[in-house]
């Protein structure tokens, strides 16, 4: 067994971390180098656009409304329909991916990728290079503000833990943080490597220069 320390040929790199932490940016720079890209949240959307029609909900933003806070009485549910569309997705990418080994892609996941399942993440390591985006306990405050005022969907899976006399608001501010605390450890055991937000805020760093940063930390092995 050799550690790798070159980028793979064909490039086949996925993307994870929290909502907001960079994801779509990096994935929509590659693809403006010429590597096709697949984003997860359009093709979640378009499975659950004939369950969005109805309420008039659209775009990302109309699925975190379609889901609803979790205190809804139907987030639960709608929190179990969008993670079945997730795994479907993943698993259609794969496919494509083990149908043609020498195809390039850059895949833009959902934060929720890690609870698609072991046998579809292992799957997914094995095709493909996952770099992790990590948020510094600064910036997790920001996404937090972030999903507050502009939600998508998150999937917390039993982290949202109202206590009495809160808004909701109040609860996701105070359990956010333990959502993505739980979060991280599964990122980090999932990727090949990490690459730190701070270090992507450089307005000198491009596509090219992301991928090196990636070649230099790779600890992916075959």
């Amino acid at each position: 067994m050799s550690r790798e320390t070159t980028i793979q040929n064909p490039l086949r790199l996925a993307l994870i971390g929290m909502s907001g932490s960079g994801k779509t940016f990096w994935a929509k720079k590659l693809a403006e180098k010429g590597a096709p890209a697949i984003f997860c949240d359009d093709r979640i959307e378009q499975r659950l656009a004939p369950r969005l029609r109805p309420g008039g909900y659209s775009g990302i933003h109309g699925v975190a409304a379609w889901m609803g806070w979790p205190d809804s009485p139907t987030y639960a549910e709608r929190e179990a329909e969008y993670l079945a569309e997730e795994i479907h997705t993943l698993d259609e990418v794969l496919q494509e991916l083990e149908k043609k080994p020498d195809s390039s892609l850059v895949l833009d996941t959902t934060g929720s990728v890690i609870y698609t399942g072991n046998h579809l993440l292992m799957r997914l390591r094995r095709q493909v290079t996952i770099v992790y985006l990590a948020a510094t306990e600064q910036e997790r405050q920001l996404l937090i503000e972030r999903y507050l005022n502009d939600p998508k969907p998150v999937l917390w899976r039993g982290a949202f833990q109202p206590k009495g006399g809160e808004t909701p608001r109040e609860t996701v501010a105070r359990c956010y943080p333990a959502l993505i605390e739980a979060r991280w450890r599964s990122y980090e055991a999932l990727a090949h490597c990490t690459l730190q937000v701070a270090a992507l805020r450089d307005a000198t760093i491009d596509a090219d220069v992301f991928q090196r940063m990636i070649q230099g930390k790779n600890t992916r092995t075959r």
